[in-house]
């Protein structure tokens, strides 16, 4: 529940901050207004942190760089066009914005920027009710013209205006009234839901870029599950990630979960849990999360009826990966972070045929190999695919990863199994076989490879001499 009378307290300590307040007089001075504007108003009354802090003004952009200018150490005027100016006062990154009143052709996300005379106008064109409360210094008055403080208190999102006008002017705000919904609670108001939904074939006007940012900014919250329950539910996520709905046709066979679907917003929990359980403080591991949403995609295009009513879905996890890369790269995302998500797609699987079994030490250092450096990932997304309510099931999983887990810091300690490769190199094979570079180097180099798998570290004399005998041996 929000308590205003400390809310008000938390603004009025940051109205008081060495940045805010060097502003605040330096501006008045100049007879300009000034006020801190959006998330940091929100914040303060909400008792979150804040990092940003935005500002907006009477003043156009020759008199924001004129009056900044001696109160900062550096300025930047890369948003001058749309009349911000960007400064770094006591420390701190801040952007100041001459008040605008906007105009949108519907046709592009680029608005035709025309600067406004009032705050209230200003505030009325932005995207939330909570994101539309200003401060006002250093007078320490609060601007709310759109019901913001009550939105807060009753946990709601709306949007300002009429919501079809407000998405229709830009339609990236209906993924951030979803990725809002998941950081901060709050609900959907119902128009404005609707409207999500009613309007989202106009999402297409939107850079696969702006469509990416808004999904990692959506998977960086504790709880993206809301949001994502939002994107699906208002049909937006079929504009961009459709495999995610196609989830829920598909009956899931090894879970508790009526759907695919289901089970997969289970596993994103899960992962999260986990990360913050083996990993806390780190930041949030956006490739990781992404996957855990992504694993099970492949199961549409694979499942099969068997005889007797069985459902099958044989290698959705390497056609999973497949999929996953060409929805990635549409999105933009990074080589990087694709590599990773792909990997893990492919490999989440690996790991359930040791519950049946204890593998070899050679079949635990292949699977550390083919992780690489995705192993700890890996750990945490077969982990959290585990969502069976069989406690029996739950409990002989968990106790058989744990010992591969255990395996595998033993062997570490044994034989590097970070750096697993062959204890010759290309240029001693050469040496030792009298040959040149060429094909035949490569079959030797995989065939100790495959030694150091099978056996592990043999030693450098044991390795040439095994070499030896390969090579003789071959036709």
């Amino acid at each position: 529940m929000l308590n205003m009378a400390e809310g008000i307290a938390r603004l009025s300590a940051l109205a008081q901050s060495p940045v805010i307040s060097t502003l605040a007089d330096a501006f008045a001075a100049a007879g300009f207004d000034l006020a801190v504007v959006g998330g940091p108003v929100r914040d303060g009354l909400l008792g979150r942190a804040t990092h940003d802090l935005d500002f907006t003004t009477n003043a156009r952009p020759d008199d924001i760089l004129r009056i900044v200018t001696p109160v900062s150490t550096a300025q930047w005027d890369i948003g001058r066009e749309f009349g911000t100016i960007g400064a770094r006062v006591r420390g701190e990154q801040v952007e100041i914005t001459t008040y605008r009143a906007d105009s949108y052709d519907g046709a592009t996300r680029k608005p035709t920027v025309e600067f406004g005379d009032t705050l209230e106008a200003d505030l009325t064109r932005r995207d939330f009710t909570v994101n539309a409360m200003a401060l006002r210094v250093p007078a320490m008055t609060l601007v709310d013209p759109s019901g913001g403080v009550e939105d807060l208190i009753a946990g709601v999102l709306r949007t300002p205006i009429d919501p079809a006008v407000s998405f229709g002017d830009d339609p990236l705000r209906m993924l951030r009234a979803a990725r809002f919904s998941a950081q901060l609670g709050f609900e959907i108001e119902e128009n404005t839901s609707r409207a999500m939904k009613e309007l989202r074939d106009t999402l297409r006007i939107v850079s696969a870029e702006r469509v990416q940012s808004e999904l990692v900014r959506l998977l960086q919250t504790d709880d993206p599950i809301r949001g994502l329950r939002t994107l699906v539910d208002t049909e937006l996520m079929e504009q961009f990630l459709p495999e995610i709905p196609a989830l829920r046709l598909e009956i899931d066979e090894h879970h508790h979960h009526k759907d695919v679907y289901e089970h997969s917003l289970t596993v994103v929990r899960q992962a999260i849990e986990l990360e913050h359980e083996r990993h806390p403080g780190a930041a949030p591991d956006v490739p990781l999360r992404l996957a855990a949403l992504l694993h099970d995609i492949g199961k549409p295009a694979t499942r099969r009826l068997e005889a007797g009513g069985a459902v099958t879905f044989h290698h959705h996890d390497v056609k999973g990966a497949r999929m996953a890369r060409k929805r990635l790269k549409e999105l933009k995302f990074d080589s990087a972070t694709i590599a990773s998500v792909t990997t893990l797609v492919e490999l989440h699987l690996r790991f359930f045929g040791y519950a049946e079994g204890t593998w070899t030490d050679s079949a635990v250092r292949r699977y550390v190999r083919d992780a690489g450096a995705e192993l700890e990932r890996l750990h945490i997304l077969t982990r959290a695919d585990v969502t069976t309510r069989n406690k029996r099931k739950s409990t002989r999983l968990r106790n058989a990863y744990d010992d591969i887990e255990n395996r595998i810091a033993a062997l570490r300690e044994q034989e590097q199994l970070e750096a697993i490769r062959p204890e010759i190199d290309g240029n001693r094979i050469q040496e030792i076989l009298g040959i040149g570079p060429g094909r035949e180097v490569g079959e030797a180099y995989r065939f100790l490879l495959e030694l150091r798998l099978d056996e592990g570290v043999l030693g450098d004399e044991e390795a040439e001499a095994r070499l030896r005998t390969w090579w003789a041996s071959r036709p």
